[in-house]
């Protein structure tokens, strides 16, 4: 049983779904039907639905109350952050400020970073490292499918929670997890739920907490966990912690900032991998260029380098009326729409030196 469809009244300007859910910050939501994106959140299934004018939403649970339904209204502004941060504003500001952007703005709208839940955020970035965005969300589809409970049935397709932090530190996960594929993730995961619930009263709480620390003391306790690297730190602290500033540098990252920002000129006669001291600068140089939301602004350039959402996004655009009709697409012989398939480059990581006993790769 669904309710009725409901309204965030948010534009596409300020909220892009088919950029903001798959661009890697989250990889549970699935596209469930057109223009629409499911994914379950503690024992509720929301779909998303992105219109010439707005995001509507429903949920496929039992609603017994108003209260309610406002309640996951207040979940979807909050997780998506629409009181709190104007992203039309943001734009202007950011392309007055860089040439780059101000090329790419528009093209680009409607990326959002993401409030999510640490714990899901956390190990969901555990699972990202030496990884690509299709691999990642499978490994996520499989850990929830066998430790989350499942929540509905969809079109024939199953949606699950994502597991506790109880669930995760369960007898044979690791084992299990190497089966279905972790690799040395598995050992990771179950480290780190090992060490949060035997380390704080209540590991969702601590994690929580961690937002009212400044950028620093936040990130300096996540390089603490078992698996989480200076990449993996910064993708919580910017997607969960609201660290805003927060910049999160692959290899891609680390191309763009070589190609679009001269890091190829200002590392002359030094290191030209992705070192720790060069991750340091790309982030300080966004930073300086970008301001208070820089991370969000860094979100853009990446999504926007990957072409894949660009020949993807100008389809929807033209199905929801959302460009002029001078939009340009590409055509086959017949005149008919081509579409890309959206993909991500596997992620080459430097690996560093690790003094610690867990000899754990770091992503640089």
């Amino acid at each position: 049983m669904s309710t009725v469809w409901r309204t965030l009244k948010v534009s596409a300007e300020e909220l892009r779904l088919d950029k903001t859910l798959k661009c890697g910050q989250s990889f549970r939501w699935k596209v469930s039907g057109k223009n629409e994106w499911s994914c379950a959140f503690k024992g509720r299934l929301i779909t998303l639905k992105q219109t010439p004018s707005d995001i509507e939403y429903r949920t496929y649970c039992d609603v017994s109350s108003f209260h309610e339904l406002d309640k996951l209204h207040e979940f979807l502004i909050d997780y998506f952050q629409l009181n709190t941060v104007s992203l039309s504003e943001c734009y202007t500001k950011w392309s007055k400020a860089d040439k780059h952007f101000a090329k790419i703005a528009q093209k680009f709208k409607g990326i959002r970073i993401l409030r999510q839940d640490p714990i899901e955020n956390l190990f969901c970035f555990i699972c990202s490292t030496n990884n690509n965005i299709n691999r990642i969300t499978q490994m996520v589809e499989k850990l929830c499918r066998q430790y989350g409970d499942k929540v509905y049935t969809l079109n024939g397709e199953d949606y699950f929670d994502f597991p506790t932090l109880e669930k995760l530190t369960s007898p044979n996960v690791e084992d299990e997890l190497r089966k279905l594929g972790f690799g040395y993730r598995a050992r990771y995961i179950v480290q780190t739920a090992k060490y949060i619930c035997e380390n704080f009263p209540d590991g969702n709480i601590w994690l929580y907490n961690l937002r009212n620390l400044d950028y620093k003391e936040a990130h300096a306790a996540l390089l603490k966990l078992s698996g989480v690297g200076p990449k993996v730190a910064d993708c919580v602290c910017l997607m969960s912690l609201n660290k805003h500033n927060a910049i999160p540098v692959d290899t891609h990252v680390w191309q763009i900032a070589q190609r679009k920002y001269g890091f190829s000129v200002k590392t002359k006669g030094k290191s030209n991998s992705l070192t720790s001291r060069n991750y340091e600068a790309v982030g300080d140089h966004f930073r300086k260029i970008f301001g208070e939301y820089s991370g969000w602004a860094h979100s853009v350039l990446f999504t926007s380098d990957l072409r894949a959402f660009e020949d993807r996004s100008i389809i929807i655009e033209q199905e929801l009326d959302l460009t002029s009709p001078t939009t340009p697409i590409t055509t086959g012989k017949r005149g008919k729409l081509q579409m890309r398939g959206i993909t991500s480059k596997p992620l080459n990581i430097v690996r560093e030196k690790n003094t610690n006993n867990n000899k754990r790769p770091r992503r640089s």
